[in-house]
């Protein structure tokens, strides 16, 4: 994947623009362009004439290696690589996150930067930034392991290591140990492969306790996503907002990202159609507007959505006016589930999700096809599907077999088996 590239000059004017839409200070944004200075003298020092995701990161790792470590920064030095992170977001996305944050693993030595060349590889096939911070982590922790055993150079990381290195790995819960040494073992796989290390190691790395134990989809009631619903007081500019989302999610089966993304083009009010590029498969997705979910949308952007040039509907209620992520409305359902005195276990979901899986259940129940339920939820194939059929108990209850009877003589005197 090509990273983008762009002119510092004219990025910092676009972004610096974007965040005066989000109606961001004039004392923030100078703040902002006073970090950014420090990337221009960064770039001018290393020849750089293009800014890119890459060269903000160089500028980030440049600074903690200079202090010896990202825990060595200042609060000023760190907001800086903040700043920068901006600038990034801004360049690769054309958006800028609400409370966004990002903390870096320093990747030192001779064995550092074959992890950073690693995870820039990772990054150009085009993995999602969440999964390159993973990366990030755990590498990060294999190196402190090596660091503290005097590996320095990757012709030392030996099968004992290796396994010594697993055993420390047991204290972690099973999900984290199992992504740590799955890391490991494609790092190790990968130095070999590129010819960065000699012999082949990775087959050493042992697998995970890990067992994955299926879990049932958690559904609602209709009536408790009714109930639910009836706990939003529609007069609030909130109110109108979090009511559409949920409805988007539950009568039309949206995933978070999707709901969150949601722009003003991807309506069509002449069809009643919504018409999105899905975020978690990149596939084409059409739904019917149905009236419930239009009327609520129109509701929100007349009454209640704050006056702002971004393109998409749904925004933060207080300044700074930027769209909303995924953590925020996990919260807003499991707030009117809490208000409706709706009950769930600790081991249930309940948050958006919850309701998708309700949506399923409910296009079972009325006896829709697969395939139907397949294009709904916005599946590749009905593969995925096939994961709600085991909370269909109408449609499995007639599949039962009757228990034939139990021959009288198989049982002796006393209750006991004739042997």
């Amino acid at each position: 994947m090509q990273s983008k590239q762009m002119n510092l000059d004219n990025l910092m004017a676009d972004t610096d623009s974007y965040l005066r839409k989000l109606q961001y200070s004039d004392q923030t944004i100078a703040a902002y362009h006073s970090a950014w200075n420090h990337l221009a003298e960064f770039m001018s020092e290393t020849g750089k004439a293009l800014y890119s995701a890459h060269t903000g990161e160089a500028f980030a790792y440049d600074m903690i290696e200079k202090h010896n470590g990202y825990g060595n920064l200042s609060q000023y030095e760190k907001y800086i690589i903040q700043c920068v992170n901006v600038l990034t977001e801004f360049l690769e996305n054309g958006t800028v996150k609400f409370r966004r944050g990002k903390i870096f693993r320093s990747l030192t030595g001779s064995i550092g930067s074959l992890m950073k060349d690693y995870v820039s590889y990772k990054k150009d096939l085009g993995v999602s930034e969440e999964t390159v911070d993973g990366y990030r982590y755990h590498l990060g922790t294999f190196l402190l392991y090596l660091n503290d055993h005097g590996i320095v150079t990757v012709e030392g990381i030996t099968p004992d290591i290796i396994i010594d290195y697993a055993d420390t790995t047991v204290f972690a819960s099973q999900n984290v140990q199992h992504m740590n040494l799955c890391i490991v073992k494609r790092f190790l796989k990968y130095l070999y492969d590129t010819g960065k290390l000699s012999k082949e190691v990775s087959h050493t790395v042992p697998k995970s306790k890990r067992v994955r134990q299926p879990k049932l989809p958690s559904t609602y009631s209709r009536d408790e996503i009714s109930s639910m619903k009836d706990a939003v007081d529609r007069s609030s500019p909130k109110g109108k907002r979090d009511y559409a989302m949920l409805l988007l999610t539950a009568r039309l089966g949206l995933r978070t990202s999707d709901v969150c993304e949601l722009k003003f083009r991807e309506i069509d009010w002449e069809r009643n159609r919504i018409s999105i590029i899905q975020e978690k498969t990149r596939e084409p997705l059409e739904l019917p507007l149905l009236p419930e979910v239009g009327e609520a949308i129109i509701d929100y952007i007349r009454y209640g959505r704050p006056v702002s040039e971004l393109p998409y509907i749904f925004l933060h209620v207080n300044s700074p006016y930027d769209r909303l992520n995924r953590s925020t409305l996990h919260s807003i359902v499991c707030q009117y589930m809490r208000r409706a005195g709706i009950s769930f276990e600790k081991e249930c979901h309940h948050g958006p999700h919850a309701l998708r899986h309700s949506l399923a259940a409910l296009l079972l129940e009325k006896k829709t096809p697969l395939p139907v339920i397949s294009e709904v939820l916005g599946h590749r194939n009905t593969e995925s599907t096939r994961y709600y059929l085991r909370i269909d108990i109408i449609s499995m209850k007639q599949c039962m077999l009757d228990v034939p009877p139990v021959n009288p003589h198989f049982y002796g005197k006393g209750g006991e088996a004739d042997v």
